[in-house]
């Protein structure tokens, strides 16, 4: 297993968010988010859902937050990074082992603590915290790339 978490960044309208990924607590899921990433899918969607003090929602290519990318993933929730905290990228979904392609940032820990073991916590934001404040609906992921 790798010692050293994939690191990333998110290239938005409003600046820049860097990352690294949970590649051994949720590795199913960061391995669609690679496979998503590095097809393009993620550029030029729009953060289609901000709820204040909450989370930042994405990755709809539709930018109505029902669409997908043709398949569904298993929830991975059993790890020891599976907290929502300030900055947690994880996987929406709409019920058990449905997620696909939309992912939400989370604003902090106290809005979002009841999502622990819910949904698949994936990665989380290293620098841009200022940019994750400023982000509003219809907001654009312009490119999303691994380095």
């Amino acid at each position: 297993m790798s010692t050293t978490p994939t690191k990333g960044l998110i290239q938005t309208n409003k600046g820049i968010l860097h990352f690294e990924l949970y590649d051994n607590d949720a590795p199913e899921t960061v391995a669609n988010f690679k496979k998503l990433l590095t097809a393009g899918f993620y550029n030029g969607l729009k953060f289609h859902r901000v709820i204040p003090n909450f989370m930042v929602q994405t990755g709809c290519p539709e930018g109505t937050g029902a669409g997908g990318p043709g398949w569904s993933i298993k929830c991975e929730t059993n790890g020891t990074k599976q907290i929502h905290d300030r900055g947690v990228m994880s996987m929406a979904h709409r019920g058990l082992d449905t997620g696909g392609s939309q992912f939400f940032i989370c604003h902090n820990r106290g809005g979002t603590a009841h999502l622990d073991r819910v949904h698949t916590c994936f990665g989380k934001l290293t620098d841009g915290f200022e940019i994750l404040d400023a982000i509003r609906a219809g907001d654009i992921m312009e490119k999303v790339e691994l380095f």
